[in-house]
Order: structure tokens, then sequence, then C-alpha cells
């Protein structure tokens, strides 16, 4: 397996509603923004891997071949990924192995939805069973409303407050970022907890928005990556669980999924502690309660104790390992990117290009993606450098400035 480095990033202009692009239009600009940052052409790029949400958002089937024109896929090999909400942290994956495999040297991916055009709730609704889903099927407010009521029940001590916390950060983060679509400057927990019920226990600005955006990046492999004199993130490991729903004992309030997908990715890199050695994470945060959920599953903390986390400040971003510098998915969501914005601004932290955003000598992050009700889960692991070998390094320091031995 070689050595995948994304060496360019387009992230389009983001708003409630894109009037002046159409679907293909829109996924041609972020690829056309990610070729000009890496200084490399449409006929440099061998293959597209293009994923969107289900094609209900969409109104049209196969629309990989509708946006073939305007993403390259005319041109060379072309592959549609569709995931449901982990659509976009997929297909980065699927271009990461077609590079890693030597199939193709050099890989554009893109992911995106223009939700204006559609019924998003509807269509959320419609992907339940009938028979088995018929408890959760008021699309996503509903299914992760449940699902927050099942945590509060585990951990009592957990409030509406956090999740008003968590907003707020949110919210905060999202004012250093011109590509997030809301930019709330009076936000406050105060008028977090003061809006309308959008499915108790989550309020109206517990949620995401629904936008119109699409990301691109270029995958190269190691050859043509280290001929580039720029900042590159390579990626040291990705993962993808897919889990059941309502089998029998099934816990809403335990993401399983995640916990092995981000198990995966530990070993594979060598993580051991990941609160202590990752620089900064972006979690598809679409609603403010699954941060709780994912911090637990990630491993930055004992199950059910995610609320200290808040409650200290770890996560924002002047704490241990900030989270979402972005904005997350609750300033910015068009399911379709959603996923794939998280593994880009990891990789623009990384390479130190997050702007005033950045988070400072930011070494190795992770990106997380979210879909289904809670069992579709996508991890990647992002780094400055081609070898993470520091980790061991930076942890054989440690143990002698603590005066403890080291064995080989």
């Amino acid at each position: 397996m070689q050595k995948v480095a994304i060496a360019g990033i387009g992230q389009t202009k983001t708003k409630l509603k894109r009037r002046d692009v159409s679907f293909p239009e829109l996924m041609g600009e972020a690829c056309d923004l990610a070729l000009e940052d890496a200084g490399f052409s449409e006929e440099d790029v061998e293959c597209t891997v293009l994923g969107s949400g289900p094609e209900f958002f969409e109104g049209i089937s196969e629309p990989e071949h509708w946006c073939a024109d305007y993403t390259g896929g005319a041109r060379g090999s072309h592959f549609r990924i569709q995931t449901g909400g982990t659509v976009g942290a997929a297909t980065t994956i699927a271009g990461y192995y077609m590079v890693a495999s030597g199939m193709f040297d050099a890989v554009l991916v893109v992911s995106g939805d223009k939700l204006s055009e559609s019924s998003v709730q509807q269509g959320l609704s419609l992907v339940y069973s009938p028979t088995m889903g018929r408890d959760f099927a008021g699309g996503a407010p509903s299914a992760v409303a449940n699902q927050t009521r099942i945590y509060m029940s585990h951990y009592p001590q957990v409030s509406e407050r956090h999740f008003a916390k968590i907003g707020t950060m949110m919210r905060k983060n999202a004012l250093k970022n011109p590509n997030a679509q809301l930019h709330l400057k009076n936000i406050s927990e105060e008028m977090m907890l003061g809006m309308n019920w959008l499915s108790s226990p989550l309020r109206l600005l517990d949620a995401c928005p629904t936008s119109d955006a699409a990301c691109a990046m270029l995958l190269l492999n190691e050859r043509l990556a280290e001929k580039l004199n720029r900042p590159l993130a390579w990626i040291q490991a990705a993962a993808t669980i897919s889990d059941g729903v309502n089998y029998p004992d099934r816990d809403w309030g335990d993401p399983v999924a995640l916990k092995e997908a981000a198990e995966r990715c530990y070993r594979a890199v060598g993580i051991t502690n990941p609160l202590e050695e990752l620089d900064v994470m972006e979690l598809y945060d679409a609603f403010s309660s699954q941060h709780l959920f994912w911090y637990d599953a990630l491993g930055l903390c004992e199950p059910g104790q995610s609320y200290k986390l808040i409650e200290e400040g770890v996560t924002a971003m002047d704490g241990k390992l900030p989270v979402n510098p972005s904005g997350g998915v609750l300033s910015n969501n068009s399911i379709g990117a959603s996923a794939i914005l998280r593994q880009a601004e990891v990789a623009l932290q990384v390479m130190g290009l997050a702007g005033p955003r950045q988070v400072p000598d930011a070494r190795i992050g992770l990106a997380q993606g979210w879909g289904g009700a809670i069992q579709f889960h996508a991890v990647m692991i992002l780094s400055k450098d081609k070898d993470v070998s520091f980790l061991r390094d930076e942890r054989r320091s440690d143990k002698s400035a603590n005066g403890e031995g080291i064995h080989a």
C-alpha cells in the first residue's frame, strides 16, 4: 500500500440557497477550486469519485452522470458513492484506496448536495422501515432526540445546559470560518435555551441548518505529492463501520460502530491516548447532543463522562483538544458535503492553512462522519508528516521526563 496525500482542497461558497448554480455546477465549483489549490489541471486527474446524498435530494437518478461534464468524469474513470450522511467521508476513503492500491496516481474526490431543492426531512423519514423504524421515522430530529433521551437516562448528570454550551461554542467557532453558513454573532447559552422545541430535549439551535454546498479534494500518491512545493495532509488510517439499529438489546446510547472504527484507526497509527495525542478533531455534529456520544465512543473519556469535557473547556479552541474549529455541521450542513468537510478541515489544520481558525502546531487530527440513525460511522486520521513515529517518540520522551523506564 502506498502512502496517500491530500494536495488540494476546494470548498464552495455555502448558503441556504445557491440559486446561482445548478447541482452539477456546484460540484464543478468545488472541483475547480481543489485543482487550482494544488496547481493541477483536469487533464492530470485519472479518476473522479463523486458522492451525494440519497437521490431523493437531487430529484434525479444517477446524478454522477448529470455531473460528469463538470467533475472530470467525462474525461476519465468515474465512480459514485452513496452511504447516506457518511457519503462525503466514504467518497474520500474510496479515493484513498484507489490511490493506495496503485490503481491510480491522482484521484479527485467530490461530494455535496443542494438541499434547498429537496424536502430533506421527508426523505430522511422515508428511508426508515415502516415496521421496524416506525418509532423514529420522523426525520433526523426525532431519531437523535430518541438517542439523546436514552443517553440521558443512562447518565442523568447530562442536561440541556450542556447542549447549550456545545451549540454556543460551535457557533462562536464558526465566526472565524468564512465557509460556514451560520454566523450568529449574538449567540449565547441563554439564547439556545430560549429557543422553541424541535424534538424534546432538542431545541431549534441544537440542530444544524440545511445548506447548499460541495467540497472536493485531490488525492495523490507519494511520488506525485512529494514533487509539490506545498504543505500536504497525509492519510494515515481510515475505517468505516456499519451497525444494526433495532436488533435485540440494541442500546442507542452506545455508538458501538464509532468505537470500532476509531479503535481500528488508533491501532493502525499507534495512538493509545487520543485526548493527549491528537491535536484537533472535526466531528459530524448535526445535533449538539451528539458531541457527548461521540466523545465517549472516540475514547476521549470514560463512558458518560463527556459532559465534564464540555464543562472544563477541554474541547474549546483554547482547550487541550479543539473540536470543530470550523463550527462543525451545526454551522454548515449539506449532508453530501458534511463528512468530507470534516476531513478537509482537519487537512487544512495539519497543513497550517486554516487561517483564523488555525489550531497552533497541529500535526495530527481525526475526522468523523455519521449517517443513518446511529449505525453508520467513518473515521480518518490525517497528519502533517508522512511518518507518524513522532507519536511513539513523544511517549518515550514523556516517560523519560517522568523517570519511567523505557522498554523496546
